[in-house]
């Protein structure tokens, strides 16, 4: 039987929570272990894990994996994730790198000073609603089928979905003016390898709190 997956980085959402929604949608079940000391993150650059000395990193098939696109694609791949041919994997690929641009702004609004907090919400709902949000309004308006690509489950559903739910969390209504958006959210949520990932006591992570985000300075700050 193949080891699990084993995932290296804090105990918090990050660059390694895609990661872990992709995981949970494929059904494979994976270990965690959380950095939580600048020691620990030293003793993975020193022992040659990490291609480029920062994580995430994901042992997999035997192999040490690095940079988040890169484990995303792997994964999304080996489990079927990621389209049939080539036209819907590149498909997948654009719609995936606009919404990580999105998720991006979520994923750094913790560290921001309290008194720009506040500013990037708005910011962060703006491009949403102008830039990102009507662009897959469309395509599921246009195509008629619950998924983005190939009427399946991709990365590109995936990461869609987890980025919205981010956004609900700071802005609850960030949908109103996308009617298939919404729908979208709700079947993509009760698909049973997600529905069970949004359930309490799963794997994924709770907003950003102030420990989290003091971990993470203390490992990686200098």
């Amino acid at each position: 039987m193949a080891a699990k997956p084993k995932l290296h980085y804090p105990n918090g959402r990050g660059r390694m929570e895609s990661v872990r929604w992709v995981l949970a949608a494929a059904g494979v079940e994976f270990d965690e272990e959380f950095l939580e000391t600048k020691e620990q993150l030293q003793k993975l650059q020193d022992g040659n894990h990490l291609l480029f000395q920062q994580v995430p990193m994901v042992e997999i098939d035997g192999m040490k994996l690095v940079q988040t696109r890169s484990i995303l694609h792997y994964i999304a791949d080996k489990h079927h994730l990621f389209g049939r041919d080539l036209k819907e994997r590149t498909l997948i690929d654009m719609y995936v790198e606009g919404t990580l641009d999105l998720l991006e702004l979520i994923i750094m609004h913790p560290f921001l000073k309290p008194d720009d907090q506040q500013k990037e919400v708005v910011n962060m709902a703006q491009k949403a609603i102008i830039r990102y949000f009507p662009v897959f309004e469309k395509v599921l308006r246009d195509h008629g089928q619950r998924f983005l690509v190939g009427n399946q489950l991709s990365l590109a559903d995936i990461i869609l979905l987890q980025t919205i739910l981010a956004l609900e969390e700071k802005i609850p209504n960030i949908l109103s003016a996308f009617p298939h958006l919404q729908e979208f959210t709700v079947k993509i949520s009760n698909i049973p390898t997600i529905k069970k990932f949004l359930e309490p006591g799963s794997k994924k992570k709770p907003p950003p709190d102030d420990i989290y985000v003091r971990t993470v300075y203390n490992i990686f700050m200098p």
